[in-house]
């Protein structure tokens, strides 16, 4: 097997309107063939960062279903991600006084 290099081609947004750590819901579709779907924006205590999809097993933890074998990729595809989840919020998203 060789070296593949994928590129992420779109990246698709939906915000989570209601108040709550979850602020997105994204998917990332890689070199127009490959689409991941259910990665969340989170809230966390020192920002924000994604959380890949994952489902709970018997013993009650969470195991990713899909997410990035090195850190490096990982942080390609955050920042990627939240790049166009800050480009997804509507400027109006405040209450003028």
């Amino acid at each position: 097997m060789g070296d593949i290099g994928m590129t992420i081609t779109d990246v698709r947004v939906r915000k989570i309107a209601k108040d709550g750590k979850m602020k997105a819901i994204v998917s990332v579709t890689f070199d127009n063939e490959f689409v991941v779907h259910d990665i969340k924006v989170i809230e966390g205590e020192k920002g924000l960062f994604i959380a890949m999809p994952s489902r709970k097993t018997a013993d009650g933890e969470y195991r990713d279903i899909a997410h990035p074998i090195n850190s490096d990729t990982r942080q390609q595809l955050q920042e990627m991600i939240l790049n166009e989840y800050e480009k997804a919020i509507p400027t109006e998203d405040y209450e003028a006084e």
